[in-house]
């Protein structure tokens, strides 16, 4: 699926989340953050009917962190060169106890309106405050490489189905056509190709585990040119053709899907 900026908070399991080679594990000591839209792929990897995954996940706002980040009152830490657009960080006792006060309004939902917005801005303070922050600080700061590459992210998001030309990616980014490439794969782990292929694929899964398209029709909707093409990209991402893909997927004995449940 493709996760949007957000946190993830763990209460009882263990989940793995890869994007492109990176690795990230995180449970109820560490924390998940996406700072921009990313595809990835997620499992739980420890639960049982005794002890069931909980997690909470909270889609982050990006003029709240926009209008922390433009502050003064704080020094702000800076993302390492390398870093990408998704990290797990430490989940201390401050950030956890704004995450349970948060889930605690689902008991009073009168209070929302008046504390659900305090509380959120709360969690995202404490996340711009820490190292693993600094990245989703550095994207929703004006200026910085990272804001103009996340706008390039943003346009190939909403174009995915469309042709691509790195060219006039780097002009909707104001970046030159390097420092896209450098900074897109800094913070996706892929290239900005690879990136909308990875998007038009689970686009095309979801369309036809969902709304039951055939390969070839939902191979053109999400933007391929050749159904041959599609079928080895997808197989090459997936591990089998499309159609036994999606019939091992309906099979009463294959797990729950993340990307299903959340739609």
């Amino acid at each position: 699926m493709t996760y949007e900026p957000s946190v993830t908070v763990i209460a009882q399991g263990r989940k793995r989340v890869d994007l492109g080679r990176t690795t990230f594990i995180y449970d109820a000591s560490r924390f998940l953050l996406t700072s921009i839209d990313l595809p990835v792929v997620s499992r739980v990897i420890e639960a049982s009917e005794e002890v069931p995954c909980l997690a909470m996940s909270l889609k982050l706002e990006m003029p709240w962190s926009e209008s922390f980040s433009a502050g003064r009152r704080f020094r702000w830490l800076r993302p390492p060169s390398d870093s990408p657009g998704m990290a797990t960080g430490e989940t201390t006792v401050e950030f956890l106890s704004a995450c349970c006060r948060l889930v605690d309004l689902l008991d009073t939902p009168q209070d929302i309106p008046f504390l659900g917005g305090l509380i959120q801005r709360e969690i995202i303070y404490r996340i711009l405050r820490s190292a693993e922050g600094a990245r989703l600080r550095a994207i929703a700061t004006l200026g910085e490489q990272s804001h103009r590459t996340a706008k390039a992210i943003a346009w190939i998001r909403a174009n995915c189905a469309k042709p691509l030309r790195v060219e006039d990616l780097a002009e909707i980014a104001g970046m030159g056509v390097s420092t896209l490439h450098h900074y897109f794969r800094v913070l996706t782990a892929m290239s900005p190709l690879q990136y909308q292929k990875h998007l038009r694929l689970q686009a095309a899964r979801g369309r036809m585990l969902m709304d039951g398209l055939d390969a070839a029709t939902a191979a053109f909707e999400v933007g391929y040119e050749s159904a041959s093409q599609f079928n080895r990209e997808y197989s090459r991402l997936f591990g089998q053709p499309p159609m036994r893909d999606i019939r091992t997927l309906r099979s009463p004995s294959a797990p729950a899907l993340e990307s299903v449940s959340n739609r």
